[in-house]
């Protein structure tokens, strides 16, 4: 009787530290996922074979917040319908509504309120609808929320922000590290940040330095996974070209964050199906606290 009772007590002060735990890992919960346009003559990698895996790795991973990448409108209204816990924002780069690649952002319903939201578009003028800047191939965009956190309201709003930098111009690039940094430090005053994207850059480019390193811009910004992993190591690609093993490639796809906000953790999502993954980009991951 004696051992059973102290086995019980062992017992509860167990899953207490469990419980504990478990509350002190919550945090807010937020992917990047470049899902690969649904155009795209992809054969037997293309989107109407390879959706219910997207939505199944979104899913698995149960985003709070989620950024995506070369959605086109079909792409969205598929998401829309399969995420229904969920509340959307995005627009196409080449009109501002519908045409064209967006930039769609989700957001947990019960857990943000959208207080307001827009979009610009990366160029040298980024009010102007479909604008292409310097060398880039084609018109980008960032599209953007400011949201209030309905589990704690008295926190500062988030500004949370998606953008995918254009995949041939240099320049571009370059410029729109820069310019993102401004235009979120303008946007997101008196408010926490996130950003995620398709960066098209690896780890100590330019476009990578111009949006981290201090003193480059006007806004202070923290890749998250560095954070997490301070040494670089082997197989951090982002872009799998729909090969599980293709790990060895660059790391393009980023989560970014304001100063104010902790990294708990990071990780690039590998979920794969018969050795394909659901796109051509692993999506990455990081849990955030916010103060």
């Amino acid at each position: 009787m004696t051992f059973s009772l102290s086995r019980l007590l062992h017992l509860l002060l167990f899953f207490s530290c469990i419980g504990g735990s478990s509350t002190a890992m919550a945090g807010i919960r937020v992917m990047s996922f470049n899902i690969r346009l649904g155009t795209a003559a992809d054969g037997p990698n293309h989107w109407d074979l390879r959706k219910e895996r997207v939505v199944e790795t979104i899913t698995k991973f149960q985003p709070d917040l989620l950024g995506t990448q070369e959605v086109v409108y079909f792409q969205r209204d598929y998401l829309v319908d399969q995420l229904s816990a969920y509340e959307s924002f995005g627009a196409g780069r080449e009109d501002g509504k519908e045409k064209g690649e967006m930039m769609t952002i989700f957001f947990r319903r019960e857990r943000f309120e959208k207080i307001d939201g827009g979009h610009f578009w990366l160029s040298e003028e980024p009010d102007m609808i479909g604008s292409k800047g310097w060398d880039a191939a084609l018109p980008r965009l960032v599209s953007w929320v400011k949201l209030r956190d309905l589990k704690h309201p008295e926190r500062l709003p988030l500004l949370f922000a998606n953008t995918h930098f254009d995949h041939q111009g240099e320049v571009a690039r370059e410029e729109s590290a820069l310019l993102v940094r401004r235009q979120l430090a303008s946007i997101g005053s008196g408010c926490h940040l996130v950003l995620t994207g398709d960066f098209n850059a690896d780890e100590g480019s330019v476009p990578y330095r111009n949006l981290f390193e201090p003193g480059v811009g006007a806004r202070v910004l923290k890749d998250t996974y560095r954070l997490a992993f301070r040494e670089k190591g082997p197989g951090e690609g982002t872009f799998s070209g729909f090969a599980a093993s293709n790990t060895a490639g660059p790391r393009i796809d980023w989560i970014a964050v304001g100063e104010s906000i902790r990294v708990k953790s990071a990780a690039i999502d590998r979920s794969a199906f018969e050795g394909r993954t659901p796109s051509d980009h692993f999506p990455v991951t990081a849990i955030l606290e916010f103060p």
